[in-house]
Order: C-alpha cells, then structure tokens, then sequence
C-alpha cells in the first residue's frame, strides 16, 4: 500500500517527535519550521538539536522554511505550533491545505483574549463543510519518549468517524498505540488545563511539601477540570482517560514536563521572568493560566486551583499564602 505524504507544521520538541514517528514508518513527511536557520540546521544535521537533542532523524523526513513546498500533495496535516501563534501560521497556511487531507491538531492551550479552544480557531479557519478534516491529538505523551520509542498511548477525536479512524491508523506503530473518540472539547480542555496544574503540582514539589500534597492537587485538579469540560459540552469520563487523568498524572509529576519546572522554580522563589528566560522552549501553562481563570469566570465555574496559579503568576500572590488559601476554603462535598 502506498504511503501518505505528511506535512507537519511546527518544529518544537513535540512537531519534531511526531514528524520522526510517521517518517519511520516510511511516510514521506516534511517538517516545516519558521525559521529558516532552523531548517536548514536540521535538514543538514539530521537531527533538531535546538529542541529534541539526541534524536536521528530519519532519511524520509525533510525540513524546511517554504510554507508551501511542506504542504504541497500532502495526504496529512499535522499542526504543532503554539497557541499564541496559531492564528497567523493558519492565515497563510490554510489556503495552501491539499483538498481533502486530514488535519491533525496537536496545539494544546486555550487563546488569550478571545478564550477561544484551538479546535474554535480551526474551525473559524475552515468552511463549515471541511470541518469534518479536523482531529484533535492529546494524552500522555513527552515529545522526547515518543522520539525515544518509549511505548506511549494517546486518543485521537474528531467528529468525523471515518476521518479519526483513519489518523488513527496512520499514527498507530508498536510503540506508538492510538485510542479514538468524538469528544473534541473534553480531549482539547483536558490537554489545555492540565498544563495550569502542573504547574501548582510543581509549586507544591518546589516547596518541598510531599507526597501528599501532590495526590491532591492532581484529584482537585481533575475535579475542576472536568467541571469546565462538562459546562462546555464534554463529556465527564474523557477526563477521566487518557487526555484527562492520563495526561495530568505525567505532567504533574514527571520530570521532562515544562510546566512542571516551571512550578518548581517558583516554589523555590525564582521570579517568572527569571525561570521563563531560561527556557527555549513554551511552557503553555503560563498563559493558559490567564485564559482558562478568565474562562472559568465566564463559564461560572469554580477553580480554585487554576484561580491560584494565576494570581501566584500574573498578580505576585507569595506561595505559601496559595497554600493556605487552598487549605482554608469553605469545607463541601467532594461531589457536586
């Protein structure tokens, strides 16, 4: 059977792990970068040394700067950059998508300013009868273990059956296994939110508060998580998966998680523009902390967790008055 040509847009850490896992497959898969100096680095050196260091890139992979050269006879779209950026990256890609072609978001994070899902900005980019093309890729998965060939299990949605099976085929190897489902919003708030309490998980490892602290945090955190998702039309047992519980489980405790070392640093009392100057890479939690706080109010829907974080990183609230804040609410339900 002949192989898809898979145009992958956006060359950070996790663009570049997914582009290496369809390209050892054999499929022709070209990685398109915005920086021109990027693509070239990697198309010379094989291997993306800026953000996934240590990982060969295979010879049926090639990067490059040209927009319209990458998705040219592409049979699949893979769309990885960050959210902050994703609108202008669309605006010029989307005229060049080949008709028809699956389209595969793996952007996680809510927009700031219109609080608009990732899957809202697509879908404001595409005419009502294409929105059948678009999937949505999320659960447990460090762009680095992937690249490692760590065996990894992930979900595709999508509203369309047909289409989701199909990525989820393409993407499925011995290493690489792929659930489906139609829940759009649980899959993209859940692979959003979790960021936010990974970074509260991070806080609490910080200031060295234990084991405990962190259990609680993660069952809190699914709770207000869930509850967002549910106002928006998801479905409750999503968060309870793979892109839910699975995907907040490894960012909140392990140690490859951005948002997670960035919480870390704060419970140790860097300041947020010293730790985010640190980094190369996007630690999306930052800004989703802003967004999703803001959505929660919109929504009507209690967060304590994510209210924290954001008062702790936009507002300077001190880490240990977030502690006792948490502590101290009103006693209540754990249900309702």
């Amino acid at each position: 059977m002949k192989h898809p040509k898979v145009a992958v847009l956006g060359a950070g850490s996790w663009g570049t792990a997914l582009a290496k896992l369809l390209a050892d497959k054999g499929f022709e898969t070209r990685l398109w970068s915005r920086r021109e100096d990027q693509a070239r680095a990697i198309q010379e050196k094989r291997v993306n040394e800026d953000y996934l260091p240590g990982a060969v890139l295979p010879p049926t992979l090639t990067a490059t700067h040209d927009l319209e050269r990458a998705l040219a006879g592409a049979d699949l779209v893979v769309v990885v950059v960050p959210t902050v950026g994703l609108r202008e990256v669309l605006d010029q890609a989307v005229p060049l998508f080949p008709k028809g072609a699956p389209i595969v978001s793996a952007t996680k994070g809510i927009e700031e300013g219109t609080l608009k899902l990732v899957s809202e900005i697509f879908e404001e980019h595409l005419p009502p009868e294409e929105h059948g093309r678009l999937t949505y890729l999320g659960g447990p998965s460090f762009a680095k273990e992937v690249a490692d060939r760590v065996p990894t299990v992930v979900c595709v949605a999508g509203r369309d059956e047909a289409t989701v099976k199909r990525v989820q085929d393409w993407f499925w190897t011995d290493r690489f296994r792929v659930y489906r489902t139609d829940d759009v919003i649980g899959v993209e708030l859940g692979g959003a939110l979790k960021n936010v309490i990974a970074i509260a998980a991070g806080v609490a490892d910080g200031m060295g508060l234990g084991h405990n602290s962190r259990a609680g945090l993660i069952t809190r955190g699914l709770a207000e998580i869930t509850r967002l998702a549910v106002a928006r039309g998801g479905h409750p047992l999503t968060l309870s998966g793979l892109s839910g519980m699975g995907d907040l489980v490894l960012t909140c405790t392990g140690h490859l998680s951005r948002n997670r070392q960035v919480g870390v640093k704060l419970g140790q009392g860097m300041k947020l523009s010293e730790i985010l100057g640190s980094m190369n890479m996007v630690a999306e939690g930052v800004k989703t902390s802003k967004s999703a706080y803001e959505l929660g109010l919109r929504e009507d829907v209690d967060m304590p967790i994510t209210r924290e974080v954001y008062l702790l990183l936009y507002h300077d609230k001190p880490a240990e008055e977030v502690v006792e804040t948490l502590m101290m609410r009103p006693l209540r339900a754990e249900r309702g």
